[in-house]
C-alpha cells in the first residue's frame, strides 16, 4: 500500500522510497493503440489529462497516492465488459473506483493502474413499491437513493457518514456497515442479487429480485466485501425497508467501558423491536469533534459517550417504551 504524508511528486518518490519492497507486476504499459481501443469502447469518456485524473490518484486521507495516467467512465454493464476483456487480453492493470471515501486506499491506483470511475453508472432502474425492492446502478449516491426512497415512505438499511459522494457499488463491495446494522443486519442480507463484470469481461447476471431463493448456490454473496478482486458490480437489487414513522434519540455519558457494555444490554433487553442504533465514543473522540468540527458536546465531560436511537411506527407506544 502507498502511504505518506507528502504530495504531489515528492509524495509518489517518498512512497516508493518506503515501500520499496512493493513491487509492480508483470503488467503491461499503456500504448497509444491501448487508449484508442477504450475510445472505440467509450467514445469521449477516456480522460488522460493529468490535472484532471489527480483527484482519482489520491485517496480521501491524502496519504495513498498512485501515478495512473487514464480514466475510463463507462456508463453500462456492456462497456464495463469490453474494457475488462480488453485489458485481461493485453494484461493492463485496472482498479475500479466509487466516490474514492474509502479510508484504506482500496480505491486507487498503487502504480499506474487503469482507474475505471463508475461515477456515471447513476441510474436507479427500478423500485417496486409493493415488495419495496430497488435495482440499481453502482454509481448512485447512497443519500440520493436514500432521499428518493424517503419520497416513497421507505429507507435504505445503510447510512454512513459519506453517504453525501459514496456509491452503492462501493458500499457492497466493501461490505459497509453504518450506522443502521444494529436495525437492518448487513449488507449480505439486503443485498438480493448482483450483476458483475469478470475480470475476463464475462457478465455474471445473479440480478435477482427474490427474497425466498434457494436455488443453489448463493454466487453474489461472493462479490459482497471482495473490494473488486473477483468482478465489478454493475448492478445490484437491494430490500429496502419501510422508513419509520417516529424516531428517538439519546445521548448519555458513561463513566466507564463496562458501563456502555451494561447500557447496551439494557437498551438491547428494554427498547427491543424498536432499537435501531446504538453508538458509543470516548473522550479522545468527543475532543477531536469539538476541536475539528466545531460541534458541541451537550452534555458534562465524560470518559465515554453513547448515543442511542429508536425507530418505530407508533410514537405513542415508542415514548412508553423509552420511559
Amino acid at each position: 500500500m502507498s502511504r505518506c504524508c507528502s504530495t504531489g511528486s515528492n509524495h509518489v518518490e517518498l512512497t516508493r522510497t518506503r515501500y520499496s519492497s512493493v513491487k509492480r507486476g508483470q503488467y503491461s504499459k499503456v500504448t497509444v493503440e491501448d487508449i484508442q481501443a477504450f475510445e472505440s469502447f467509450v467514445p469521449s469518456r477516456v480522460v488522460t489529462d493529468l490535472e484532471e485524473i489527480a483527484p482519482h490518484n489520491v485517496d480521501w486521507l491524502k496519504m495513498c497516492r498512485g501515478t495512473s495516467k487514464v480514466l475510463l467512465k463507462p456508463k453500462t454493464t456492456k462497456e464495463v465488459s469490453e474494457i475488462l476483456a480488453y485489458c485481461n487480453s493485453r494484461r493492463l492493470a485496472l482498479v475500479p473506483q466509487g466516490g474514492n471515501t474509502g479510508l484504506v486506499g482500496g480505491s486507487v491506483p498503487v502504480f499506474d493502474e487503469i482507474i475505471l470511475s463508475m461515477s456515471l453508472m447513476n441510474q436507479v432502474l427500478s423500485f417496486d413499491d409493493v415488495s419495496g425492492i430497488l435495482v440499481c446502478q453502482p454509481g448512485c449516491i447512497l443519500e440520493s437513493l436514500d432521499k428518493m426512497m424517503e419520497d416513497q415512505g421507505f429507507i435504505m438499511p445503510l447510512d454512513l457518514g459519506a453517504k453525501g459522494s459514496c456509491h452503492i457499488g462501493g458500499n457492497i463491495a466493501t461490505n459497509a456497515g453504518g450506522l443502521r446494522r444494529l436495525r437492518y443486519g448487513s449488507l449480505h442480507g439486503n443485498v438480493l442479487g448482483l450483476q458483475v463484470v469478470l475480470p475476463d469481461g464475462s457478465i455474471l447476471d445473479c440480478l435477482s429480485s427474490m427474497q425466498k431463493d434457494n436455488t443453489g448456490y448463493d454466487v453474489k454473496q461472493l462479490f459482497i466485501g471482495s473490494e473488486g478482486t473477483l468482478g465489478i458490480i454493475t448492478a445490484a437489487s437491494i430490500l429496502v425497508p419501510t422508513r419509520s414513522k417516529t424516531v428517538n434519540v439519546a445521548f448519555l455519558g458513561c463513566e466507564s467501558f463496562l458501563d456502555v457494555l451494561n447500557s447496551y444490554k439494557l437498551a438491547r433487553n428494554m427498547l427491543g423491536e424498536i432499537l435501531s442504533a446504538f453508538e458509543f465514543l470516548d473522550d479522545f473522540s468527543m475532543n477531536l469533534v469539538e476541536t475539528h468540527l466545531g460541534l458541541h458536546n451537550p452534555i458534562s465531560k465524560q470518559p465515554f459517550y453513547v448515543l442511542v436511537e429508536t425507530s418505530g411506527s407508533n410514537s405513542t407506544h415508542d415514548e412508553q417504551v423509552c420511559s
